[in-house]
């Protein structure tokens, strides 16, 4: 496997990924997915995936759990609908989290993902306890089906999801790195958070944002921009990511489902940045 290869994060039915055509289009041999509805999470739409991954020169990398009833609509709501920390839906949504372990089982995938919400910050409080018998009761499953869980990174500062990882106490818990969501939800210096927590690190996404002001900065969104005319500092992060040993793949998203023709022509960019820097940095 080389070091460092270009994917990024598709869809199946489900989700705001890319469609696997757009993958193969853009000669990517890797992807992340979106997990898909639940209907079609069955061993024959397994397969056929997998017949078209195959097909099309491509391995799937991890798969992301997400549910119905979230919303990103700003960070209230985020915290409000996200992941497993909202109570209400907490029990449901671990049951589906390992249906979806056992579906990205069929794709013969090793690791599955999702953001977990925002973890509370009273770590005395009976939610967050509840929330790690509930992280826990889903890596044991996890465990079985041979995989690791990747937290995305974003609604927590490093710190707190160092603690949280500790706390859980579990060695199958690992993290995706996504710097932008860093900057988007004004939870810490991407950087300096990836030297943090490198050691978990096992996946990344490769995209871009500018800070919100700083007066609003962590209750109002960042800017999701096109990779390299963020706030990230592209270069930089590669080095960093080289420098904690990480030689995964580079996963690109650009969350813009809403024009799929600039989607499209953004991650074509991101692709050609992340092969000349990668070369630059290699060499």
């Amino acid at each position: 496997m080389s070091h460092w290869e270009i994917g990024v994060f598709a869809s199946i039915d489900a989700g705001l990924g890319v469609h696997l055509e757009v993958a193969q289009e853009l000669g990517v041999p890797t992807i992340q997915v979106h997990a898909p509805h639940a209907g079609t999470r069955t061993p024959a739409a397994a397969a056929a995936f997998l017949q078209r991954c195959a097909a099309a020169g491509i391995r799937v990398t991890a798969v992301f759990g997400g549910f119905e009833g979230e919303s990103y609509a700003d960070i209230a709501t985020t915290a409000r609908t996200v992941g497993l920390v909202p109570e209400q839906t907490r029990a449901a949504r671990l049951q589906e989290m390992k249906e979806i372990s056992d579906f990205t089982r069929l794709l013969h995938c090793s690791t599955v993902a999702l953001h977990i919400g925002f973890v509370p910050h009273d770590t005395s409080s009976v939610s967050y306890r509840d929330l790690i018998t509930t992280t826990r009761d889903l890596l044991d499953h996890v465990r079985r089906n041979g995989q690791q869980l990747n937290l995305e990174t974003g609604q927590e500062s490093a710190d707190h999801l160092l603690q949280f990882i500790a706390d859980v106490d579990r060695d199958n818990l690992f993290i995706n790195f996504d710097p932008a969501n860093m900057i988007l939800y004004g939870t810490g210096e991407p950087i300096e958070a990836l030297r943090k927590v490198g050691r978990y690190v096992r996946s990344v996404h490769c995209k871009d944002a500018r800070w919100a002001a700083a007066d609003v900065r962590g209750t109002a969104w960042g800017q999701e921009v096109p990779l390299g005319d963020g706030d990230v500092g592209m270069e930089r992060y590669l080095r960093t990511l080289q420098e904690i040993g990480y030689t995964g793949p580079l996963t690109i998203e650009r969350e813009i489902p809403q024009d799929r023709d600039r989607q499209k022509a953004d991650i074509g960019h991101a692709v050609t940045l992340l092969q000349t820097l990668r070369a630059r940095i290699a060499g």
